[in-house]
């Protein structure tokens, strides 16, 4: 996860402040509607980048004691590359990961680019302070962008969740029972939903998900902000 991280979060913000730039000044799009598709090209471009690491955490992850099908991270990029086809077996389930990526990462974007100008707008004495490269510039306080963040998050995971769902069973591949049924993005939906319906099957963990994401958007953003200013981006 720490390894995947590292690079998805760089290249994410990296390519929504590009997207934002590019976007605005060359074909003349701006406001809310800029921020939606920024944030969904970037976490398009993070995805790509990232995806064959996502696949090992996911296989690794999923694994029981006494039936450990991988040793660790070399050798499971060695069995999927042996045994799954190659290259292309670091690639499956990428199709519902970009479809899933373009909603979650762009509302995720939407939302907290939206709160912080309402915020700093209509209440700008209670939720801004002065920025620490520029005291002249209003940014939010600490506390105020952990909430943003959190909430921009749990949406976009409300929102994305059961493409997530259809995605991490197609990462998973032959180590499910059923994976026959789920090589494709429709066939996997239907069949989940078939089997499960919506509760227990395309939003399954949902619960259990926003106490992952809630909290890691809050601090993503959080510091995506303050490193803005240490390093006089804004």
């Amino acid at each position: 996860m720490m390894i995947r991280i590292f690079p998805y979060g760089a290249i994410q913000f990296m390519a929504f402040d590009n997207y934002r730039k590019f976007l605005n000044t060359q074909l003349g799009i701006s406001g809310h509607i800029h921020r939606l598709m920024a944030g969904s090209m970037a976490g398009i471009t993070a995805v790509i980048f990232t995806y064959p690491l996502d696949v090992i955490r996911a296989r690794l992850a999923f694994q029981v004691t006494g039936e450990h099908r991988y040793t660790g991270i070399r050798n499971a990029f060695q069995t999927i590359y042996l045994k799954e086809g190659g290259i292309s077996g670091f690639y499956r389930g990428l199709t519902p990961t970009i479809i899933g990526m373009a909603p979650y990462a762009g509302f995720s974007f939407f939302t907290f680019g939206t709160l912080k100008t309402l915020g700093l707008s209509h209440f700008p004495e209670l939720l801004g302070k002065p920025s620490l490269d520029n005291p002249d510039v209003l940014v939010l306080k600490t506390h105020v962008n952990l909430m943003c963040g959190g909430v921009a998050g749990a949406i976009a995971q409300t929102i994305a969740y059961p493409l997530d769902v259809a995605r991490r069973r197609m990462q998973l591949g032959a180590s499910l029972p059923d994976f026959d049924k789920c090589c494709s993005l429709t066939k996997t939906l239907k069949h989940v939903y078939t089997e499960y319906g919506v509760k227990k099957g395309l939003y399954r963990g949902l619960s259990l998900n926003y106490i992952r994401c809630i909290p890691s958007q809050a601090v993503a953003f959080t510091t995506y902000e303050f490193m803005k200013q240490v390093l006089h981006l804004n």
